[in-house]
């Protein structure tokens, strides 16, 4: 087939308009399904830490037993299930209760902590009672670079919360 000169470097011209928008495409995949896996992660990570305080109740600071838990334990437990999440980016609140709230801002303060938890004040830490586990995550995204409105050369981030709430069981 022949080309006149007129449709020379359409081809090129084409390509720079159809792949530009590809890429950008591929881009915004790349960075939604990060971010939807971080998301997934926080709450992953929220959800089994209530579990494991709920489980590691009452019973276990009682009658001899060493399996209470510590606002160290809980955090050391929680930047382990977060597989992926830095523990430097992570703010987490327990919450008891009777509304005793413990803040780690960021998770990685408070994993020497030595103070048990849930408090027995209260009588916070009994059979029954509510404990409230809320955590945010501070996700940088690539695609909040081409966000409009940005006023410098930055990557945007965006808060990802994460809440769970579980009774103590034993």
């Amino acid at each position: 087939m022949r080309t006149t000169r007129q449709e020379r470097g359409s081809v090129t011209l084409e390509f720079v308009l159809a792949g530009t928008a590809m890429i950008m495409l591929l881009i915004s995949i790349f960075a939604l399904a990060m971010g939807m896996w971080n998301y997934h992660t926080l709450g992953y990570m929220v959800h089994q830490g209530t579990r494991f305080v709920a489980s590691h109740g009452v019973g276990c600071v009682s009658s001899g037993n060493t399996c209470g838990v510590t606002v160290g334990t809980i955090t050391t437990y929680l930047a382990k299930e977060g597989i992926g999440i830095p523990a430097d980016q992570v703010n987490v609140t327990l919450k008891t209760d009777s509304g005793v709230v413990t803040t780690c801002a960021p998770l990685n303060t408070c994993f020497a902590s030595t103070t048990v938890w849930p408090p027995t004040a209260n009588t916070d830490n009994a059979v029954g009672k509510w404990i409230t586990i809320t955590a945010q995550y501070h996700y940088v995204s690539a695609l909040l670079f081409f966000w409009p409105g940005q006023s410098s050369l930055s990557f945007g981030a965006v808060w990802l919360p994460a809440t769970s709430s579980q009774t103590i069981l034993f």
